[in-house]
């Protein structure tokens, strides 16, 4: 079984994944053709905003058990097993919102459909079209910084393994605990630290206030 591991310290929030995700998502697959597509596609993966202003690539993370399958009503959400994913039949959502209210990774939205205008929900499908040619998820490719790495999960669980053994050895013998990733990206996330420190962004304070 093959997931998407986020490495949050190699994110620099660049968005190209969101990017990527319409795009695969579009009725021609181009970037061009989707700018002209009414409604256009939207990413089924979203950058936000952690501790200190550290982005982090948000989506499915296809659970199993998931709660959204159980808590369908219609079925409408369901288990993929060749490629363990959770997806969504449109045809059978009658838009109402279990699924969103019990995802634990708020990972999944409503959208109208282009031929009746009804709410679907809408979510991560792992780029399944893009598995069965045996190519990796959009997102994953996209990925200038390799802050998404599509593995096994046994290699993904050795990965996290090795890295906290590296950070752990690094801080013993005082080296730092980030000495694998890049310097470009170090710097960056040192100015993101720096920018946290000034407040909420105008932007975060309008969510704030809207939540109130």
């Amino acid at each position: 079984m093959k997931v998407v591991f986020v490495d949050v310290e190699r994110c620099v929030g660049c968005r190209h994944c969101e990017m990527a995700c319409a795009v695969e998502h579009s009725e021609n697959k181009t970037l061009a053709s989707m700018l002209e597509e009414t409604p256009q596609p939207e990413p089924r993966i979203k950058v936000g905003l952690g501790v200190d202003l550290m982005t982090f690539p948000n989506k499915c993370q296809h659970c199993d058990p998931a709660p959204c399958e159980d808590a369908c009503p219609t079925d409408a959400i369901y288990h993929d097993d060749e490629f363990d994913s959770v997806q969504v039949i449109e045809e059978k959502c009658i838009s109402c919102g279990m699924c969103a209210m019990v995802c634990p990774n708020d990972a999944i939205a409503y959208r109208k459909t282009e031929e009746d205008g009804n709410d679907v929900a809408y979510k991560c499908d792992h780029c399944i079209d893009r598995l069965h040619e045996g190519e990796e998820p959009a997102c994953v490719e996209a990925c200038r910084t390799d802050a998404m790495i599509f593995a096994e999960a046994n290699e993904v669980s050795n990965m996290r393994q090795t890295k906290l053994f590296r950070n752990i050895t690094s801080q013993i013998r005082g080296q730092g605990s980030h000495k694998e990733v890049p310097k470009n990206i170090k710097e960056y996330k040192k100015l993101q630290e720096k920018i946290a420190h000034l407040g909420p962004l105008p932007s975060s304070k309008k969510e704030e206030d809207s939540r109130v």
